[in-house]
């Protein structure tokens, strides 16, 4: 039984992961810190474990061999760094960090003390994903020229229950968060646009301010590719009706997925019967294990996550540069990045 330690409570995402830790066979939660003590302690007293009001104390103890950190983004550099110079391997909420040089910091810290890292990329092991990938893998749609993906939601919006909107006011402060819509949810649809066209030579963002918190809730950016292709990623919290859509555009052919319906549609010049309509895809690859089962996996067998950790990596580059893109109102490049 591998014994695990929640490191803060403040992310949406991190109840989620308590519930995996607390239901896989090979995982136990033995004790809880979070940098606000009161949750913290009422945190720990929900699942009967320790409170650590001091985060070495936690790491010091010898029984604790993994943690998963929930904590503000801004102090997953710290927290990480000293959770695997305890010889902690991580589990980790996705961005790693909200720079690259304070990733390489975190990495060169788990590469020391040979800890295992995964982190939360939950939509890489989804079921329409890996058909995507395979129907790309078959080049059915030529020379990739756009993709265009979309994640939003309402949780910024006033409502009669929530006047304030429903997502955690702590989500709209940029110093524990790094940044608005796009860091947080519109993580999702730039790894997936890494994954499907690689990475890009360089970056334009524009962030709006709808509701007129201190960080964006209405988003775009724009990857641009030596050989031409476009990236397309959106994100917003202000969207009542907008269904999660991954787009693909080749010269042979296009792929369409929204979950609006679920469905997954292509049309293509190189199968004759998808030349004059539609396609619905069936027979999707089955999902993989999810990114916390994937983790005690490597935990277990001594593997290392190197293309989650990759995508990782490459998912803060593309943050960076559309954060300094927003406030520059320029184009910037990802070699321009400090490591």
């Amino acid at each position: 039984m591998i014994k695990v330690a929640m490191l803060s409570f403040w992310h949406v995402h991190a109840r989620d992961y308590a519930k995996q830790a607390a239901e896989h066979p090979d995982t136990e939660i033995v004790a809880v810190w979070d940098e606000l003590e009161a949750r913290g302690k009422a945190q720990a007293a929900e699942r009967g474990v320790a409170f650590y009001a001091n985060l070495q104390e936690l790491l010091a103890n010898p029984e604790i061999e993994g943690v998963i950190v929930d904590t503000p983004t801004n102090l997953h550099r710290d927290v990480m760094v000293a959770a695997a110079k305890a010889g902690k391997h991580i589990f980790t909420e996705k961005v790693i960090a909200p720079t690259l040089q304070e990733v390489n910091d975190i990495l060169q810290a788990v590469e020391a003390a040979g800890v295992k890292l995964t982190v939360s990329l939950p939509r890489l092991n989804a079921s329409y994903t890996l058909a995507i990938q395979e129907i790309l893998r078959q080049e059915l749609l030529g020379q990739l020229t756009l993709v265009r993906t979309r994640l939003s939601h309402n949780g910024g919006l006033s409502t009669a229950s929530n006047p304030k909107g429903w997502l955690p006011e702590h989500f709209y402060n940029a110093e524990q968060c790094g940044g608005g819509a796009l860091i947080d949810l519109g993580c999702h649809p730039m790894y997936l646009a890494r994954l499907l066209l690689g990475m890009p030579q360089s970056v334009s963002a524009s962030y709006g301010y709808v509701t007129g918190r201190e960080v964006e809730d209405n988003a775009v950016a724009t990857l641009q590719y030596d050989n031409g292709a476009v990236g397309i990623v959106e994100a917003g919290f202000v969207n009542t009706f907008s269904p999660f859509v991954i787009e693909v555009h080749g010269t042979e052919g296009s792929l369409l997925y929204s979950d609006h319906d679920g469905k997954l549609r292509l049309r293509t010049t190189r199968l004759a019967e998808a030349k004059e309509q539609w396609v619905e895809q069936g027979n999707w690859p089955q999902a993989n294990p999810s990114a916390f089962d994937q983790w005690v996996s490597h935990i277990q067998n001594g593997t290392n996550a190197s293309d989650n950790i990759q995508l990782a990596v490459d998912l803060t580059k593309l943050m960076e540069a559309s954060n300094r893109s927003a406030a520059s109102k320029q184009q910037v490049r990802i070699d321009s990045l400090q490591a």
